[in-house]
């Protein structure tokens, strides 16, 4: 497990969402990014996380391919990005930069509408 403080792990996220391309940030104007150093029961419960398992990050809100014209005073999307468990899979720096960079895009992939499902499909896994 490497060690990287929070503030440097909410470093690392920031880097990630500013090397988005500008085509992809554009869409990111409802949404709030936070780091959480553990996922909670609620979120392992919520996300179907099964026991033993746990989670690099998750998205919580409406994904845009699900918005309509209703779609308005609606607080944002929500990424979590959970640090306990990104470092503990990480044993050098680079690691954790590039487990931060993926989670992030995972994540975002999840608010532009693609299920896991896809994502293993499209070789993202």
């Amino acid at each position: 497990m490497v060690a990287i403080t929070h503030a440097e792990f909410e470093q690392l996220v920031a880097e990630a969402l500013d090397s988005l391309p500008p085509d992809i940030a554009r869409y990111l104007d409802n949404v709030e990014v936070v780091v959480a150093n553990w996922p909670s029961p609620r979120q392992l419960r919520t996300s179907g996380t099964p026991p033993g398992q746990t989670l690099l990050g998750l998205y919580e809100g409406v994904p845009l391919t699900q918005r309509g014209s209703h779609y308005n005073l609606i607080l944002p999307d929500k990424i979590t990005l959970f640090r306990g468990p990104i470092l503990a899979i990480c044993r050098t720096r680079a690691e954790a930069v590039q487990a931060v960079r993926r989670t992030v895009i995972h994540e975002l992939a999840h608010h532009f509408g693609i299920s896991d499902e896809s994502l293993h499909e499209l070789g993202a896994y």
